[in-house]
C-alpha cells in the first residue's frame, strides 16, 4: 500500500503542475457581461469551431486534468484515512 501512496502523490504533483501551467497560459477571451448587453453576436464560424483550435484544447485539458485533480484528492484522502 506504501508503494501506491508513493505512486499516487507523484501523480498528483505532476497533475497539479499541469493545471497551473495550463490555467495560467491561458488567455481571457471572454466579453462577459458586457457582451450581453450590447448584444454581441457569438454564431459564427470561429466560435462553432472553437473546440479545435488551441484555446479550445488547452481548455478541454483544464477541464480534464480538474476532473483527474479531484480524483486523486479524494483518492489520496480515502489511502491517508485507512
Amino acid at each position: 500500500m506504501e508503494i501506491a501512496k508513493w505512486i499516487l502523490i507523484v501523480i498528483y504533483l505532476i497533475v497539479s503542475l499541469a493545471l497551473i501551467i495550463l490555467t495560467l497560459i491561458q488567455s481571457k477571451d471572454d466579453a462577459g457581461l458586457s457582451s450581453t448587453i450590447t448584444g454581441s453576436s457569438t454564431n459564427n464560424f470561429f466560435e462553432k469551431n472553437k473546440g479545435r483550435t488551441k484555446e479550445g484544447k488547452q481548455k478541454r485539458w483544464t477541464v480534464i486534468l480538474s476532473i483527474v485533480f479531484a480524483v486523486l484528492t479524494i483518492a489520496l484522502a480515502i489511502i491517508y484515512m485507512a
